[in-house]
């Protein structure tokens, strides 16, 4: 499949544990479509996870959108591709670029739900971000590819909303608005991030299974007593009940 490039700025634009684990931290992404919880990993990606939540404590983030989703071309589903979101370099809340962490290092992998770092060159990203649908592996680094093989820096996952951000993949798009890789994938309109807070881990959805019934005994049948012969016997009677 064709590499997907994730840029940052205006120009470019799973089951994961449902208690608090070491390195671990929640923060929830509230949209009008609905919220999305992310667990970022802390532990295994600390200069990516701290980035992203700078920009949530700060509040950085409210007001920032949804403005891209990608699919391969041609493709309706909503079971495949990414959403991307971010300040796309709005000068007034951007900070300074992170250093680059491949998922060669962190042990990380862009499968359903990884959230990762739009970046230009290794040590470009700022405050964009994208959110995968499906398996998007080949977005890993590969020490093994010529030229640029770093990849991308995944640092959490979606532990909560992934029906938002599927419904964020299939919303109508700007035939014509981006450039480069990003043409004819720009939202129209963007969804508005109306907050990122750090919250807690999700309760985990108990399924309460079916309660099963005894079955109901058959109503018994009642055998007339024998008449004497001497009187005609009475007409059946339909039984009552």
């Amino acid at each position: 499949m064709r590499r997907r490039t994730f840029l940052t700025g205006a120009a470019a634009l799973t089951a994961s544990p449902t208690l608090a684990a070491p390195g671990v931290v929640y923060v929830k992404l509230t949209t009008p479509v609905g919220a999305i919880t992310l667990a970022l990993e802390q532990a295994k990606a600390p200069i990516t996870a701290a980035n992203f939540l700078r920009y949530a404590d700060t509040k950085r983030y409210d007001g920032a959108t949804f403005y891209r989703a990608s699919r391969p071309k041609g493709y309706t589903a909503d079971d495949y591709g990414s959403i991307q979101g971010g300040l796309q370099n709005d000068p007034a809340k951007v900070m300074k670029p992170i250093a680059h962490e491949p998922t060669s290092k962190t042990g990380l992998s862009h499968t359903d739900g990884a959230i990762s770092m739009g970046r230009f060159a290794p040590g470009s990203a700022t405050s964009d971000f994208f959110i995968c649908v499906g398996d998007n592996t080949y977005l890993d680094a590969n020490p093994k590819a010529k030229g640029d093989n770093l990849g991308f820096a995944a640092f959490g996952y979606v532990v909560e909303g992934m029906d938002v951000v599927r419904k964020i993949l299939v919303k109508p798009r700007s035939p014509t608005a981006g450039v480069g890789v990003m043409k004819g994938e720009m939202l129209k309109p963007p969804v508005p991030i109306l907050s990122a807070r750090r919250t807690t881990a999700p309760v985990p959805k108990v399924e309460t299974p079916p309660v099963e019934t005894a079955p109901t005994a058959p109503a018994p049948v009642t055998t007339p007593a024998p008449t004497p012969a001497t009187t005609p016997s009475p007409a059946p009677v339909a039984p009552q009940g």
